[in-house]
């Protein structure tokens, strides 16, 4: 039977299906200690294990992530019809940035990202201002649409890897991860755990990240 997140109270909010009180107070208790903020972005077709697992591993290190949605709704059907409720909308949460990260992930709905100006211009002031921009899966795709990270080194899912060559203004690394300066990338649904670790990482340090990688039995 399918379970809609929508099951689960404020599942984007440190609230995990099945999760019992004690494991909501920490992660309530943990939400941002460490002072770092995360815009993660969602639309309809989103890879919700791109994103889910970003948001939970992020928030296990104690940073302040916010789920922010492209439109005025806040429940989202991703790709593989996992419904998701975004914490308030993109408008709202840029009025409430600067973040240090802002973190795209992959899914049909990269194209949603790739020809929306409100990203590119949120992309376009992140890249000025230096802070991090990380991208899973297809989402690489969309630093290109929006002439965002040029000359920089990535990875991507194999299906967009093409579209992100052609030029020549980006070099393509196979590996699950590559970190090139304040740019993130990483494969897809498989390499999430290891994409948002390396956020972590960049943001906190090796010794933050260990700990949550533990923890996680990876």
């Amino acid at each position: 039977m399918r379970m809609s997140v929508l099951q689960c109270p404020r599942l984007l909010s440190s609230r995990l299906c099945g999760a019992g009180f004690a494991r909501r107070a920490s992660a309530a208790f943990t939400r941002n200690m460490s002072g770092k903020k995360v815009l993660a972005l969602v639309t309809e077709g989103t890879e919700e294990m791109e994103l889910v697992i970003s948001v939970d591993v992020l928030r296990r290190a104690g940073v302040d992530v916010t789920v922010a949605g492209l439109g005025a709704d806040k429940v989202y059907k991703c790709s593989r019809g996992v419904i998701v409720n975004s914490d308030t909308t993109l408008d709202d949460a840029v009025s409430k940035g600067p973040y240090d990260v802002v973190l795209l992930p992959g899914g049909p709905g990269y194209k949603t990202f790739s020809s929306s100006e409100k990203v590119g211009s949120i992309l376009k002031e992140q890249e000025k201002s230096d802070r991090f921009i990380a991208a899973i899966c297809a989402a690489p795709v969309v630093l290109k649409a929006h002439k965002i990270c040029a000359n920089k080194s990535f990875t991507c899912y194999p299906s967009v890897k093409e579209e992100m060559t052609e030029g020549g203004s980006y070099t393509y690394v196979d590996s699950k991860v590559v970190v090139d300066g304040k740019l993130i990338t990483s494969q897809g649904p498989g390499t999430a755990y290891d994409f948002a670790l390396a956020v972590i990482e960049q943001l906190l340090g090796k010794d933050a990240a260990t700990p949550v990688a533990k923890a996680l039995l990876l």
